[in-house]
């Protein structure tokens, strides 16, 4: 099978629920927060992490187990996170019957999509993945790309990745070929 396709998309607002609150979930409940979406955390326990996002507004924390059927239908991305494989697996039919996004932290063949390791700086985003089966490698590239974006010490990375791909005209509005 071939690679996942890289794609940056806008989650601004965007429903994401997820199951579980420990290191797997947090961690990547984290890199979605700076993204702006509105996510919600069913887990009846939850990292420290969890809970200061949770008393700071950053997210919804409801203290409860995954119930089949619960999953609301315009719930737009979904991350099953919890201990149990079976529930993951269960929330995963869920999301396929209501056609929701899933990624399913316990089984990698059941994922709609994989998550990046991610460097930021201003508009730059990167992200960094192994084809989900080699995540030190992942962290090890994303670790050095991070290096070398803070080495750079200024913003023009983010300013020059904000202009790349828009057409370069001359005096009179014409596109240079």
């Amino acid at each position: 099978m071939p690679g996942k396709f890289p794609i940056f998309l806008d989650i601004t607002g965007k429903k994401i629920l997820v199951y579980g609150a420990g290191k797997i979930a947090s961690r990547r409940v984290a890199s979605l927060l700076g993204f702006g979406p509105s996510v919600t955390v069913c887990a009846p326990e939850a990292s420290l992490m969890i809970q200061r996002a949770a008393e700071d507004k950053k997210l919804l924390w409801l203290k409860e187990v995954y119930c089949p059927g619960s999953i609301p239908k315009d719930t737009w991305m979904t991350l099953a996170a919890t201990s149990d494989p079976f529930i993951n697996e269960e929330i995963c039919r869920e999301c396929r019957e209501k056609q929701i996004l899933v990624n399913v932290c316990s089984n990698q063949e059941l994922c709609d999509f994989q998550f990046p390791g991610i460097v930021a700086k201003g508009d730059l985003v990167i992200g960094v993945n192994a084809g989900g089966k080699d995540h030190a490698l992942a962290r090890k590239w994303t670790d050095q790309i991070r290096k070398e974006v803070e080495k750079d010490g200024n913003d023009n990375q983010a300013e020059a990745a904000s202009h790349i791909g828009e057409s370069k005209k001359d005096g009179a509005g014409n596109p240079h070929g």
